[in-house]
């Protein structure tokens, strides 16, 4: 036939085709064929074939139809290079006319005849002729009356004889189908969902295997595996007198394929086919290297395979089919690696919104942290905790979070906010400690003092409303929807393991608490890359301390009110350090400004001032007096240690003596201690000389000895760019991307999510570059920065550890740029630990 044309192609084991030209199912076909498996006769048109179609360029249709021998039946799939593009529908019975209705009945029956023309009457009226499908609504049921009425309703419509020659209905067909595909709403159809806006499509047209007459007919399909959980098991149903995939069809009365005391099976009608299905399926997986979905007619008994697609899987299916192929040596461990996305990791580690659940969306924003959770909506961060006390699943909605709403992020099961990006204060927190999140949902009206939530469509939501909060997916649900449980099973194990002895690039863990470290620690991070000290003090009782301190007169008083702080942040860090027993633990100086620790409102000041027996006009004054017009770029971090030192001596104090404490119980603990905010060398010689001080003092006062680790964190522009002045004086720079960004960009982390995502349709940035690194701009100040650093100190340690420490791309970044670790939220630390090791297959296998 057309063995010399590559466009229109007999499908044989040698025929010129490849997935990127015909698309995927006609390469799988061809696949099937090369097994030698029973697949019905079928032609493969390529991209380029199918695009000449929809610009009105027609093949010899005698020529085409050659091979198919006289009076053939047809169906016409779509064959994409990703089957998760999309496509047309698929048409079947092409071919079917007057004369071979005649036939048909002679042979199969007059019924089951009436249902194959029948169905392609009404398929070809409303998807090449383009009728209304209301016209059929009074045909009837019984296929042999239904069939007249519908031939009659055709040529009322459409005014003109149903066409009879099959050339003519296979032309039409074909041109229909690649016309809709190069339509402008299948085009942004597939875009929405990756495809790029040239993508091509194939199509197959394939003798009809018929699933209906005399003997045991009907057609069905069968996997053997659960693309839910991926245990193996044979997946699928069958249905007798039947076509395609009718058996999949809602409402369908099909029955199971293997033996079941629920009801009748293949297993137990036509055994000898079940087991030649069965023989064909594992066939496939073998030598195919993947779990296929069999598409199958049975015809009088004889088996036919019209089609394999890849089974469908969610993310916990995916990894534990890709070890499961490992270990039974079809593919490779690095191949089994490079089969799982790392995203898709989230689906193990968080409840997910079941996927084929029905939901009712009431808003959408930015899916900040992953996981979904129902609960009933609170607006305080009291409210939460006296939820949660209660054994109540809350909702915690703000317009933003701040560091006094921690505690009651811990209590909620979920967060919803108003304002904020992919770094804001609830996202880093959520992500943190595994919480659900969606911020920036600006389309909802926020009205806190009322107690309600009025959503874009007007629907209203009070206080004590249960919603779902789809952390994943960035979406608000209504009332409870149903949720897949979290499944960190052995094939998540095992597949992790893999990664450790492949990846070459160090993971660590941001953890604040020893909740977050023993996350950190079962999720095997390799140490803690960031302790933000700050979060230790906003617990009841040490947010009282720390209003005294700020409240206090002088460094004589500030230093007598930290000495209350000391033994609880030693106690702190001491457990960390237990937990955290031989893996390094990198702990950041005190950072935020002061004012996050004072109450905003005039009720928070009169209780503050009750508390610390002051007038409320004392208190009122001096919350005014530490107010910034931009806090974030005011007295915060560095410039807050230098200027209030006793901070700093307490903590680094706290850090020595729980060294000392936890390295009585175990391996001697080595701290790593990270100074904040920097940009000028003068401020790490300041606090370094402090800080040795206080290592003295300790050593003094204990006699017993210890080292630590000095570092800076590196998170504005002018510490990248001066890196080389302070690099010889530390033994790390760990660069935090979140703020470096914000003052890179001169862009609020906060805010931008207001319009970030304007900005990324309307192709501004590729992408929030909160949510991912920007390796032009902001990855250009961490080379530089690297660069000038390891020139003046060749030792030194070099990481990152803001939120894009968990990012596929960001690793792959870091892992070019030479750094030792990065470091992530505990829950991302699979993910980052996955996607370091497809790095290193990815080098092995160039």
């Amino acid at each position: 036939m057309q063995q010399d044309d590559s466009h229109i192609t007999l499908i044989t084991p040698t025929a010129p085709m490849h997935t990127h030209t015909h698309g995927g199912r006609a390469k799988c076909l061809q696949r099937l064929v090369r097994l030698d498996l029973p697949v019905p006769r079928t032609v493969a048109l390529s991209f380029e074939a199918v695009h000449r179609i929809a610009a009105g360029e027609l093949p010899d249709m005698a020529r085409f139809l050659a091979p198919f021998g006289a009076a053939p039946l047809l169906c016409v799939r779509p064959s994409s290079e990703d089957p998760d593009w999309g496509g047309p529908g698929a048409v079947l019975n092409i071919g079917i006319n007057d004369t071979r209705f005649v036939e048909l009945a002679e042979r199969i029956g007059k019924e089951a005849a009436s249902h194959i023309y029948l169905r392609f009457v009404q398929a070809y009226a409303i998807h090449v002729a383009r009728l209304d499908p209301d016209v059929f609504e009074d045909v009837s049921p019984d296929p042999v009356l239904g069939l007249s009425q519908a031939l009659k309703a055709y040529e009322s419509e459409a005014e003109e004889e149903f066409p009879q020659d099959p050339g003519k209905q296979l032309t039409e067909v074909l041109r229909s189908m690649a016309r809709a595909w190069e339509g402008t709403t299948a085009r942004l159809l597939r875009q929405a969902k990756g495809a790029p806006a040239d993508a091509g499509l194939g199509l197959v047209v394939q003798e009809l295997a018929l699933g209906l007459g005399q003997g045991e007919c009907g057609s069905g399909v069968m996997q053997l595996v659960n693309g839910q959980t991926g245990a193996r098991q044979i997946i699928g149903r069958y249905l007798s007198q039947s076509q395609g995939r009718d058996a999949l069809s809602s409402g369908a009365d099909a029955i199971y394929l293997t033996r079941d005391p629920r009801g009748p099976s293949l297993e137990d009608l036509a055994p000898d086919a079940f087991a030649e299905i069965r023989a064909y399926a594992e066939l496939m997986r073998a030598r195919l290297r993947e779990e296929m979905q069999a598409e199958f007619t049975i015809e009088n008994g004889k088996v036919w395979i019209l089609d394999g697609l890849r089974v469908p899987r969610n993310g916990r299916a995916a990894v534990a089919i890709a070890v499961g192929l490992a270990e039974d040596d079809i593919i490779s461990r690095d191949e089994a690696l490079m089969r799982v996305e790392p995203r898709a990791l989230n689906e193990l580690l968080h409840r997910q919104v079941d996927p084929n659940a029905p939901r009712d969306v009431l808003a959408r924003g930015i899916a900040a942290s992953p996981g979904a959770a129902t609960g009933r909506v609170v607006f305080s961060a009291a409210e939460a905790q006296a939820g949660h006390s209660r054994g109540e699943a809350c909702i915690l909605v703000r317009r933003e979070t701040s560091p006094e709403d921690i505690r009651g992020m811990h209590a909620a099961v979920a967060v919803l906010t108003e304002r904020g990006g992919m770094t804001s204060h609830a996202a880093v927190i959520g992500r943190g400690i595994g919480l659900p999140c969606v911020v920036g949902a600006s389309e909802i009206h926020f009205q806190t003092r009322r107690k309600q939530l009025t959503m874009p469509d007007g629907r209203v939501v009070k206080a004590g409303d249960v919603i779902t909060v789809d952390g994943t997916g960035g979406l608000v649900l209504a009332g409870e929807t149903p949720l897949l449980e979290v499944a960190r099973d052995d094939a998540f194990q095992t597949l992790m393991s893999w990664a450790d002895d492949v990846r070459d690039i160090a993971v660590r863990a941001n953890a604040d608490t020893p909740a977050d470290a023993e996350v950190a620690r079962k999720f095997d991070a390799r140490g803690i890359g960031l302790c933000r000290t700050e979060h230790m003090f906003f617990d009841t009782e040490r947010l009282t301390v720390m209003r005294e301190m700020i409240f206090a007169d002088g460094s004589t008083d500030r230093a007598a009110v930290l000495e209350r702080l000391l033994p609880m942040q030693r106690a702190d860090l001491a457990d960390l350090f237990r937990i955290m027993q031989g893996l390094p633990v990198c702990i950041r100086l005190f950072d935020p400004p002061l004012h996050e620790f004072l109450p905003t409102d005039r009720a928070g000041h009169l209780q503050l001032a009750e508390a610390l027996d002051l007038p409320l006009s004392d208190v009122t004054r001096r919350v005014e007096a530490l107010s910034e017009y931009n806090p974030m770029l005011g007295m915060r971090g560095v410039r807050l240690g230098i200027t209030v030192p006793e901070i700093y001596d307490m903590q680094a104090r706290a850090i020595f003596e729980a060294t000392l404490e936890a390295s009585r119980e175990g391996a001697p603990v080595v701290p790593e201690i990270m100074i904040p905010l920097v940009s000028a060398k003068r401020e790490v010689e300041l606090v370094k000389t402090r800080v040795d001080a206080v290592a003295a003092a300790v050593r003094n006062e204990t006699g017993r000895d210890f080292t630590y680790r000095l570092g800076v964190m590196v998170e504005t522009p002018r510490a990248c760019l001066r890196a080389g002045e302070f690099a010889p004086l530390v033994s790390f720079l760990s660069f935090g991307t979140n703020d470096l960004t914000q003052m890179t960009y001169g862009l609020s982390r906060d805010d931008a999510g207001r319009f970030m995502s304007e900005y990324v349709k309307q192709g501004v940035y590729p992408e929030d570059p909160f949510h991912m690194l920007d390796v032009d701009g902001v990855g250009e100040l961490l080379k530089i920065g690297a660069e000038r650093g390891r020139a003046a100190n060749p030792d030194i340690s070099l990481s990152i550890c803001g939120e894009h420490g968990g990012n596929p791309e960001s690793i792959a970044f870091c892992r070019d740029a030479g750094f030792t670790y990065v470091s992530c939220s505990p829950f991302r630390v699979p993910v980052a630990r996955l996607a370091a090791a497809q790095l290193t297959v990815r080098d092995k296998m160039r």
